[in-house]
């Protein structure tokens, strides 16, 4: 339905237009030359306008480039910012603890930790925690535990997941049977030898994947998420928990994404009993944060494992794990930020998104859809929507994707450039999401409409 030589001309002239109304941003991509990529991470080089904004400022759910252009921030750090930027509890916890107590990397542990680990207790029902500082190493040391706990060799993870930047996770399914992702970087080893393959909402291939006997856990966020936001069809994640129980396999959940949910993510809003919680991103408040949780039963075998070592050399923690700072920001984070009314109002404010351009969607007869999970909500270039990871990339269209990006950037309005995800923080307001609405529909309707693009 879309005409692509229109959408050619149009992708041309937004990305001219961002050009000319950046020059500071262009200027400064221009002189990074001694940064890899000119950016401080390679990925932010995805970007729909050929360069990135340069930050200059961010309060709340808003955000000010360098050319002092104010954008409705729904990328919110991809969920790292998902309590708004700059919280005031969150930058009151880190003034005290930095400037008043210090501290901040003494390797001493605080009395905050003690009542996070208590708070995300009660939120995600695993009773015993330890501290990261990206959900990369939260779900990288929870597989070596869970390695050293069972005997096992490999972890499965869900095709198309997202799990970090975890070497096992890179793998996906084809036909021709499991293969590393594309664009894979120095793999150590081939991923099929350490890892196993299933796709979403597939518990017969997931069963058959389970039967080989050597899966020490299946790694899996309840709802996938970086691929587009895939939920799981009625009955797949009580059967994912009845097969693990069944072939003596841990589950983790991975609720960096999914935290958008709820509270207790997806685990506390669907009453799900993983052996592991994985998450990392919000809970910090911008302060990098993360966490694993491990059950009773998990931590009572490790502790009667003499041969591992846990407090060295043994591969799992870091001198800056679980640092005061950190925990301090998690703590005001969760005890006075992402609280349960906030994710109430969050996951309304995500609704009325939803609804945004769902009327649009409807009112120019596309064939597309969007998807909600709690304060995240996705539109998809799809109908209906994806339900595996497979099916949501190749419903991919980076043209359009780039469309969008760069039109909704042109006029004030940010989202998370890997693809088309809002979030939804406690700062956000009901005027942004009506004023992506309408913008929304001015992209739709020049995209769509008889006259070519002016």
């Amino acid at each position: 339905m879309i005409d692509r030589d229109r959408l050619g001309a149009l992708l041309r002239r937004e990305r001219a237009a961002f050009a000319g109304r950046n020059p500071r941003s262009a200027a400064e991509y221009a002189r990074a030359g001694n940064l890899f990529g000119r950016v401080p991470m390679t990925w932010m080089n995805k970007t729909a306008a050929g360069f990135p904004l340069y930050l200059a400022q961010a309060r709340g759910a808003r955000v000010t480039d360098v050319d002092g252009h104010e954008y409705a921030d729904f990328c919110l750090g991809d969920t790292a910012a998902m309590a708004g930027h700059s919280p005031e509890p969150v930058v009151a916890a880190v003034r005290e603890r930095f400037e008043t107590l210090g501290g901040a990397c003494a390797m001493l542990p605080t009395a905050d930790a003690a009542w996070v680990g208590a708070e995300l207790t009660r939120r995600f029902g695993v009773t015993r925690w330890s501290f990261a500082l990206t959900a990369t190493d939260a779900n990288r040391w929870a597989i070596r535990l869970l390695r050293a706990v069972t005997g096992r060799p490999k972890i499965l993870f869900n095709s198309y997941c997202y799990h970090g930047s975890v070497d096992e996770s890179l793998i996906v399914a084809t036909p021709d049977g499991p293969r590393a992702r594309a664009g894979n970087v120095g793999a150590p080893v081939d991923v099929t030898v350490t890892s196993r393959v299933a796709e979403f909402n597939d518990l017969d291939g997931l069963e058959r994947e389970l039967a080989h006997g050597d899966v020490a856990a299946v790694v899996m966020e309840p709802a996938l998420t970086n691929i587009g936001i895939v939920l799981p069809r009625p009955g797949y994640l009580a059967g994912v928990r009845a097969l693990t129980k069944r072939y003596g396999t841990y589950l983790v959940n991975d609720e960096t994404h999914t935290f958008s949910a709820g509270p207790g993510g997806a685990t506390g809003l669907w009453g799900l009993e993983p052996d592991v919680v994985t998450i990392g991103k919000a809970i910090g408040g911008g302060i990098p944060a993360a966490a694993y949780g491990l059950s009773d039963e998990i931590t009572q075998k490790l502790a009667g494992m003499g041969d591992l070592d846990l407090v060295d050399m043994g591969g799992v923690g870091g001198t800056l794990a679980g640092n005061a700072l950190s925990i301090a920001a998690t703590r005001a984070t969760l005890e006075h930020v992402l609280t349960n009314a906030a994710h109430a109002e969050m996951s309304e404010k995500s609704r009325q998104f939803a609804a945004g351009v769902q009327a649009v969607i409807t009112e120019f007869q596309l064939p597309w859809s969007v998807t909600g999970l709690g304060a995240r909500v996705e539109y998809r270039f799809a109908s209906p929507a994806p339900a595996t990871g497979t099916e949501s990339a190749e419903a991919a269209d980076g043209e359009l994707d780039d469309y969008f990006h760069v039109y909704l950037a042109n006029r004030g309005i940010l989202l998370t450039p890997f693809h088309n995800m809002a979030l939804m923080s406690p700062a956000t307001t009901y005027e942004q999401v009506a004023r992506h609405a309408e913008v929304f529909r001015g992209a739709v309707e020049e995209l769509t409409g008889p006259s070519g693009p002016s």
